[in-house]
């Protein structure tokens, strides 16, 4: 990174990778929002309006920071836009979400490997939020989380009532979610329950044993709680790390396999209609030892 001092702001520049972070206060009034970018950086307009869409820019009004994405937003004196402009993220080809279920106020989906549940200041174009308003032309509502490496079922609310339900069913324990994951080795159990606490929060999975081939273990995991990493930290606990878990397992960053986990169930009452859903994955999809 080169640092360089420009009318008081730092501005942070990589010129290998074409990485930029930088704050910009407006000096005139109903400015437009292209413009202001395109004076204070070595960027084209094409390329700004690029990265406008995939959600690198954020603007300060007032009190409020929010992702801004309208090219010709008229801004005010005293406005400060923040860039974070990171040329391999921005270039990036997410895989495409599937629509496993639309109920108008939420939908469900199958997640890819490698897309994010959510964005980041360095944009949100690979993010299934982002992907899911482009593909249904709504605003999405995050309820839930997986891992960018984990493939599987997500749920997305389109309203902010879907979302405060749904977010509480999650939080009261009333989904049901059912994971699969391939470890290495022979597990030594037909059925387990582990309740080691994580980040000292109760942490509950039940782990079955469904196959055994080529020295790794099939395994089904329901999780009564949703700690961060919880599968993986509670596998890799009893040393049974999940294959492709580069971060608590034993796979090095060119381990050519994902990571062997996958959520293939969700179980519980719609919070509209008060409805049983249960939905699964097809056997087609599945991951398999």
């Amino acid at each position: 990174f080169i640092s360089v001092i420009l009318n008081g702001f730092n501005i942070k520049i990589n010129f290998m990778q074409r990485i930029i972070e930088q704050k910009i206060i407006n000096q005139t009034n109903q400015a437009l929002l292209i413009n202001v970018l395109a004076d204070a950086t070595s960027l084209s307009k094409q390329v700004l309006k690029s990265a406008l869409d995939k959600g690198c820019v954020w603007l300060k009004s007032g009190k409020k920071t929010n992702r801004v994405r309208r090219v010709k937003k008229p801004l005010k004196v005293g406005d400060e836009v923040f860039l974070y402009f990171n040329e391999k993220i921005l270039s990036s080809i997410p895989a495409e979400p599937d629509l496993l279920l639309d109920k108008k106020d939420y939908s469900i989906w199958f997640k890819p490997a490698g897309v994010f549940a959510q964005g980041s200041k360095w944009g949100d174009h690979c993010a299934l939020t982002r992907l899911v308003e482009k593909a249904l032309d709504r605003n999405s509502f995050l309820v839930h989380r997986l891992d960018r490496a984990t493939s599987g079922i997500m749920m997305v609310a389109h309203t902010k009532h879907a979302a405060r339900d749904l977010s509480k069913l999650f939080a009261d324990r009333k989904i049901n979610k059912t994971y699969l994951a391939v470890v290495e080795g022979e597990f030594n159990t037909d059925m387990l329950t582990i309740n080691e606490k994580i980040d000292g929060k109760s942490a509950i999975s039940h782990i079955k044993l469904l196959t055994f081939a080529n020295n790794r273990s099939l395994l089904e995991v329901r999780i009564e709680t949703g700690r961060k990493h919880q599968i993986r930290k509670h596998l890799s606990g009893i040393n049974y790390p999940i294959i492709g878990d580069r971060l608590y397992g034993n796979a090095d960053k060119n381990h050519p396999e994902d990571l062997q986990l996958q959520a293939i169930q969700l179980e519980f009452t719609c919070p509209i209609t008060q409805q049983p859903i249960q939905i699964e994955l097809s056997d087609k999809r599945k991951i398999k030892s």
